[in-house]
């Protein structure tokens, strides 16, 4: 089947972004588009006119990459259930997916996208960006969740979010790293000791 003209615009841009991810996960701040396009299967006047250059294909790459927490265990946990069994099961899930064989390769990506933010200021915009909206998804699977008798303010949800995010990125670098100890359930276990009034904050 023939695609529109729209179709291919949207699979190039697709091809791009995805190349962009490998090649800059391999080569970081020495990622060249060459590089990206050859892979990709493009010219580089391709990515010129999707996205005006190199750094325009870089915003989009960041602004793309929405970290590697799965909420889809959240989703599927039901509306009457305690914030702090929410807090565990987006927790077993990260720990399951920092113990795969890719999370390796995630954990490079993201170290070279930092070594390509810090020296630009545009990027590092994105990057900003990107992670608020991240705990804002996250936030929102949060609030109204019940605690200790009341639901969860949006504020106190963010709070949560961005504390629970901070703690499992750390948690999973060293599973990845084979630091010892950290079982799914411990995961689940830290994560539920995060559900105090002074993460949360006033209601």
């Amino acid at each position: 089947m023939r695609l529109t003209r729209a179709e291919s615009k949207a699979a190039n841009k697709r091809a791009l972004i995805e190349a962009a991810y490998e090649v800059v996960g391999r080569d970081g701040a020495r990622a060249r588009l060459e590089d990206i396009a050859e892979l990709a299967g493009l010219t580089t006047g391709a990515v010129y006119s999707l996205f005006g250059g190199k750094n325009g294909l870089l915003i989009a790459m960041v602004d793309d990459y929405a970290g590697p927490l799965d909420l889809r265990p959240v989703e599927e946990v039901a509306p009457g259930t305690p914030l702090e069994e929410v807090v565990a099961a987006i927790a077993r899930q990260y720990w399951r997916m920092s113990a795969t064989p890719e999370a390796a390769g995630q954990l490079l990506f993201e170290i070279r996208v930092m070594e390509l933010v810090l020296n630009d200021p545009g990027l590092l915009a994105k990057l900003n960006a990107a992670v608020n909206a991240a705990e804002a998804r996250l936030a929102a699977h949060l609030t109204g969740r019940e605690h200790g008798g009341a639901a969860v303010t949006p504020e106190q949800a963010v709070r949560l979010a961005r504390a629970l995010k901070a703690l499992l990125s750390g948690l999973g670098q060293a599973v990845v790293l084979g630091v010892h100890g950290s079982t799914e359930e411990y995961f689940a276990d830290v994560a539920r000791a995060l559900v105090t009034a002074g993460v949360l904050g006033p209601a």
